[in-house]
Order: structure tokens, then sequence, then C-alpha cells
């Protein structure tokens, strides 16, 4: 295995070296650097998201919707609105439409995490999410990840997710050695340690035979908060490094505030950060009343095997059961609300 890998390894270097990538290079350079500076790698948790794969086109599974849902129900129902809105919106045709029904009434009362759907199987899918660290803290963005070709702050500018299609492959996405390596070095990861229960650990060891495989999903971007226990999230997950500027600038100049209820002091203090660390341009950290704010580098393992990505474990965890979310529509695309 480990000269198969080898072989592997020096195969894509090779191919590295002969393409006339310059932006390749670069993004190669930028991942070796990032590996000696930020040699650790801090786990976040579980995200959850929808894969689906259709025979009758490639036969890849593929995300059809961003992976970033903390609990798999989360995940379920963006599948159960999905699914409700092909019926009500995307066909006219009642046998069509009764089978997507039949389906959402499944994912209404029953807490699956796969259903077959007119030939389609969908699934709900477990990731972990990950930042590299370092002496000096989380990894910020690199030089070389990908920003919006305008650099607008205005709130409703966000880029689309990169998830949506994205190849459930091993093979798919960065080629590059340090990304080879990255996904040959997590082969073997599972959780340890005290502050994981036995079925976590226990779980997360199964995984590690049952899906062997790794698939590095797109990378995201965070804004996250150093207290005195570390780093900690603060707002979601975003596409580009300057969607995650953009999200905190809007949360010091308007979210927060309004939110904290801060004091007519403490919103003149964060404003003036705020347009500081906007004036800045493509500044990735931000302090204020004695806090630090930086945009870090968030990366997305996710496990496959022979039978496709892997699905939520028995130890995952979810706040809320399965729900009727939608009123009911007959085959005929009528809704009937409830009095």
């Amino acid at each position: 295995m480990a000269d198969d890998w080898k072989r592997q390894l020096d195969r894509l270097h090779a191919g590295l070296v002969e393409r006339d990538d310059p932006a390749a290079w670069v993004a190669e350079a930028d991942a070796v650097d990032a590996s000696l500076r930020y040699p650790y790698l801090a786990l976040r948790g579980p995200v959850f998201g929808v894969a689906a794969r259709d025979p009758r086109t490639d036969g890849h599974w593929r995300l059809i919707q961003q992976t970033t849902d903390g609990t798999p129900q989360q995940a379920r129902d963006a599948l159960h609105s999905r699914l409700w809105f092909k019926a009500k919106d995307d066909t006219d045709d009642r046998a069509v439409r009764r089978e997507l029904l039949a389906a959402v009434a499944v994912l209404e009362r029953e807490p699956v995490n796969e259903l077959e759907v007119l030939g389609v199987r969908y699934r709900v899918v477990r990731g972990d999410e990950f930042a590299r660290s370092g002496d000096d803290g989380l990894e910020p963005p690199r030089p070389s990840d990908r920003e919006p070709a305008g650099l607008s702050w205005g709130g409703a500018d966000t880029t689309s997710s990169p998830d949506p299609g994205f190849v459930l492959d091993p093979e798919h996405g960065d080629t590059g050695p340090s990304a080879a390596a990255l996904r040959l070095g997590l082969r073997e990861f599972a959780y340890s340690g005290a502050r994981f229960p036995d079925d976590v650990r226990g779980d997360s060891e199964r995984a590690v035979t049952t899906h062997p495989d790794i698939v590095m999903l797109p990378v995201g971007f965070g804004v996250t908060e150093q207290d005195e226990k570390g780093w900690r999230p603060r707002g979601a997950l975003m596409p580009t490094p300057h969607d995650a500027r953009r999200l905190l600038y809007h949360g010091m100049s308007e979210t927060w505030p309004l939110v904290h209820r801060f004091d007519d002091g403490q919103k003149a203090a964060y404003t003036r950060a705020a347009e500081r660390f906007r004036a800045a341009g493509r500044a990735d950290e931000a302090r204020v009343d004695g806090l630090v704010f930086r945009i870090c580098r968030i990366e997305r393992l996710l496990r496959t095997g022979p039978d496709g990505p892997e699905p939520p474990r028995p130890s995952d965890q979810d706040v809320d059961g399965p729900c009727k979310m939608h009123p009911t529509m007959d085959e005929d695309g009528t809704l009937h609300y409830e009095e």
C-alpha cells in the first residue's frame, strides 16, 4: 500500500512539473508552505449534507447542496424541502408528483438517511470540518485561494457555493501531490481522546474500515474569534476569503451590536474597527474591545467506500426529529392548508 501511494505521488509530482500551469505551481507551493507553518489539524466536528446518484447520467455521487449542516436532521429537512418543491414546481405529471410526495411523507415521519426517488438515490452524507493550526493560531487564507472578481462589501453579494454538483470521488478536485498526501495521511484518521464518548470513538474507528477513502470537499472560509480557550467560529462557512471578510465587516458594524445590545461606546468601537478592517482591503484579522477576529481557511473531509459516501453514524446527535414542514399537496399539485 505504501509503495502504491508513493508511485501515485511520484506520478502526480511528475505531472505537475510537466504541466504548463503556473497557477497550479503556485497553489502547490502555498500548500507546501502551509504544511510547514501550520502542521497541526484542529478538528471542529461533523458536518452534513445531501448527495445524489443518478445511474442514467455518469453514475457518480454528487453533492446537491452545501455540506455545512450541524446535524443529520437538518440535512434530511433540506432534502425534504427539495423534493416537496420538485413536486410543486418541476412537474405536471401526476405519477411523478405522487412518487415525490411519497418520499416527502417518509421524510415527515422517519429519520431516514437514504431514499430512492424516480430512479435517483439520495443520501444524507457526513463529513468532518477542520482547520490547520500553528504557533500563531489557525491558518488564514492562502495567496492562491480563489477570490470573487469584484471585492464588493454589499451584504447580498455572496459568491455561490462550489458544493452543489461536486463529485464525491477521491480523484476529483485538487490533484496536486500535497492534496494526495493529505488524503493519504487522513485515511487512518479517527477520533481519539477522553473528550469523545466510547460510542463516538467506536463509530469513528469502524468508519476507517467501512469507508476507507478520503474526499476533500471544496475549501471554505470562516470568521473565528480568539478567547482564553482558543479559537471559536463566528458565523457560517463562506466560499471565498472575501465573503468571510464581508461577513465579519457586517457583523461588527451591524449584526452584533443589535444581537448583543451594545451600548453607545461599544457600538462606536466596533464601527471604527469595522471601517479600519474594510479600508485595509484584504486584511484577515481585526481587533476590537480586547478581542481578536481572524478569517480562517476551513477544510472538510468526507469518507467514501464501495457503496459511496459515508452516511451519518449511530452516535451522531440530532436536536430535533422529522416533522411536517409544508402544506399537504395532492397529486394534481393543489395545496391544502389545515385550519
